[in-house]
């Protein structure tokens, strides 16, 4: 797999659905003609209106099971720590997070090394192209959430082995207290004399938050889906001007002064950076006016999930209308936001603190593109800008 190191939140397959296009589907729940007296939730495939398949039998059945294992996901990305305790409390249980710095590749490694174990994880949050090829080796359960209809079709398997969930921008983001011009795009970065020390979360070559940067970097400077190479050129020179510091961006270096200047995903600048004492309206995020890329991540529950009850009602608690508007107010833009605009169900001031979008086309890479990406990058990053973080 590519991006085998750290969280990948590229996206698999073009999608012309942008993040925050508005669309309106309907929902409903699908009919399961399952008769059997005691239902085997590993095999459930969909929720039924009523009966022992439906949502209240779910809750039951989570209940009873009164566990969920989940890996890689840090409290204080988007909001996942808020929706973590809520979805304990609300349904008294308990949830035991495995290493939240997972990569994708490392949950579902995780997934076949602590395969029979109580605790393999029962469900998983990893980037499309990892999704896309964990369903193709069998890895996850086929599951349809009673809100499938407002999933564009285009962000989810149609057999129902994941689905997309929350995604973001790649943003410049900037401390306007030492900065005194936060730039607004790619080519104002650019240049000595502005003070800036840039970093990305990462080494582009490990990191996909890095490595979105860099594809951001390659569309604003020529490049396209098809050629990164301009945004490994556009760091070189940033390095070569002395703009660029070659460490992990991280609340440590923008609280210490390390970073005055961070590119990356926007709403992991706002649950890590802007949540700082102070630091709310002092941190100054924009979605760049010359590179609109964006990400989604996707949902999956483990084939084994030793908790398939609690697995599947954790699901339909994120694409309920609060577990989606939970997403969002961790400034992630939700994947059935266009469906809660449309019908006046999102959080309208949260949706209106995001970050503003410019006008132009957000772009998506195939899987084709990211794995071409990948080896360039892989390539050149270390020959003409650094081998170290």
């Amino acid at each position: 797999m590519a991006f085998t190191k750290f969280k990948a939140v590229l996206l698999a397959g073009v999608t012309t659905v942008g993040l925050t296009a508005v669309s309106v589907t309907g929902s409903a729940a699908t009919v399961h003609n399952a008769k059997a007296t005691t239902v085997n939730w590993a095999t459930v495939t969909h929720l039924t209106a009523s009966g022992e398949t439906s949502y209240s039998a779910l809750v039951k059945a989570a209940e009873k099971e009164g566990h969920l294992n989940v890996i890689g996901l840090p409290t204080n990305w988007a909001n996942y720590g808020t929706i973590m305790n809520d979805f304990s409390a609300k349904f008294h249980i308990a949830i035991t997070g495995e290493d939240p710095l997972a990569s994708s590749a490392e949950e579902l490694s995780a997934i076949e090394t602590d395969a029979g174990r109580s605790d393999d994880p029962d469900v998983v949050d990893v980037g499309q192209s990892f999704a896309v090829e964990a369903a193709q080796e069998g890895l996850f359960a086929p599951y349809r959430v009673l809100t499938w209809d407002n999933i564009p079709s285009s962000l989810k398997d149609s057999n129902g082995d994941w689905f997309s969930d929350y995604g973001g921008y790649v943003a410049i983001g900037c401390d306007s207290k030492t900065v005194k011009h936060c730039p607004t795009s790619f080519k104002q970065v650019l240049g000595t004399g502005h003070g800036y020390k840039v970093g990305i979360f990462g080494n582009p070559t490990e990191a996909s938050a890095a490595f979105a940067a860099v594809f951001a970097a390659a569309l604003a400077n020529g490049g396209s889906l098809n050629n990164i190479k301009p945004g490994v050129d556009y760091f070189q020179r940033l390095n070569k001007e002395g703009n660029f510091v070659p460490v992990v961006a991280d609340v440590s270096t923008v609280e210490s002064g390390a970073t005055n200047v961070v590119i990356g995903w926007d709403y992991l600048q706002v649950g890590s950076i802007t949540v700082l004492h102070g630091w709310a309206k002092r941190w100054k995020i924009n979605i760049p006016s010359d590179a609109l890329y964006a990400a989604y991540y996707a949902q999956a529950i483990n084939k084994a999930a030793p908790d398939p009850a609690a697995a599947r009602l954790w699901e339909e608690y994120l694409y309920s209308t609060t577990g989606q508007n939970l997403w969002l107010e961790g400034a992630a833009r939700p994947v059935e936001l266009p469906y809660l605009v449309a019908h006046r169900l999102a959080n309208k001031a949260v949706l209106a603190a995001l970050p503003p979008i410019p006008r132009g086309v957000t772009s998506f890479p195939t899987l084709a593109q990211l794995t071409v990406a990948d080896a360039v990058v892989a390539k050149w990053w270390p020959i003409e800008v650094t081998s170290g973080p």
